[in-house]
């Protein structure tokens, strides 16, 4: 007989619940958070292959095989932050992030509110 409720929630399989995260109430549960070194080479692709393919495309070449909803949950964050567009006529992925462009125009002396 467990001592504590922690040792009967783990016995019972409850544990796992604590492994998931929900993106919102529309969207399905994801299993894990993708790590840096993963949102980093999808970064690289999309910016190597920006106006030529979709999403389904960029995920083939991926240089590291991927689970094709981590790769989903990467292209999410990328289009919420502003780094990426995609073409809603045809899923075109579209680089947009110039951190170079944007220190030209601070150095110009553009104020940010």
């Amino acid at each position: 007989m467990p001592d504590t409720l922690l040792e009967k929630d783990l016995n019972n399989g409850c544990y796992i619940h604590l492994y998931k995260m929900k993106r919102s109430a529309t969207q399905t549960t994801v299993l894990h958070s993708p790590t840096l070194e993963s949102v980093l080479m999808v970064e690289k692709t999309i910016h190597k292959y920006s106006q030529q393919c979709g999403k389904y495309q960029l995920w083939k070449k991926l240089p590291k095989k991927m689970m094709y909803q981590t790769f989903q949950t990467i292209v999410d964050y990328l289009e919420s932050s502003g780094k990426i567009l995609i073409d809603p006529r045809d899923g075109i992925v579209v680089w947009i992030w110039d951190p170079e462009g944007i220190r030209k125009i601070l150095a110009s002396g553009v104020r940010v509110l």
